[in-house]
């Protein structure tokens, strides 16, 4: 078991740890609230996470992948979400980001995503987010809206629960 396990829930489940970044130009500014961090909060302490870092920033790579390689190399979270950035607008970098800072990707994730909100609506196919593994972390891409990030949430966190348990028995 890994070393940020710290007690069964009583699913059996083990706890991991989490965290959150969500990329917003006027949500960093405080123009406007995170709803789509708020209520990706809600839901992973709802299924047993432990939420150790959530920080709204800029679309800016540079801060992004900061934050990242904090969460993931400092903090050691099993788990990060992200939400935002993942569109078709210049300041969309999330996926850029992500991807200079994974040492893998897990495409089935981001995948099984965009798949299940297909069912939903078309404009999925405009998100870029992507999905991987940096050291011990698992990293995923979620949208910035509110709807995006509950739908893309659901359609994934059973089956995460097997990816981070490989992840972190392995260490």
């Amino acid at each position: 078991m890994g070393k940020n396990k710290v007690i069964k829930k009583e699913s059996s489940r083990p706890i991991f740890t989490a965290g959150i970044i969500t990329a917003s130009d006027i949500g960093a500014r405080g123009e406007m609230e995170d709803e789509s961090g708020k209520i990706l909060d809600y839901m992973l302490k709802d299924r047993g996470f432990e939420i150790k870092y959530y920080i709204v920033i800029p679309g800016d790579v540079d801060r992004i992948q900061e934050a990242l390689v904090l969460l993931c190399d400092d903090i050691k979270a099993d788990l990060v979400i992200t939400t935002g950035g993942i569109g078709f607008s210049k300041r969309d970098v999330m996926p850029e980001a992500t991807l200079g800072v994974i040492d893998r990707e897990a495409p089935g994730i981001s995948e099984a995503i965009r798949y299940y909100g297909l069912h939903k609506s078309s404009d999925v196919m405009l998100t870029r987010g992507v999905s991987g593994i940096r050291r011990n972390t698992l990293i995923i891409n979620l949208p910035g809206s509110v709807k995006g990030v509950r739908e893309s949430f659901e359609s994934i966190i059973d089956t995460i629960y097997h990816g981070l348990e490989v992840i972190t028995e392995e260490n």
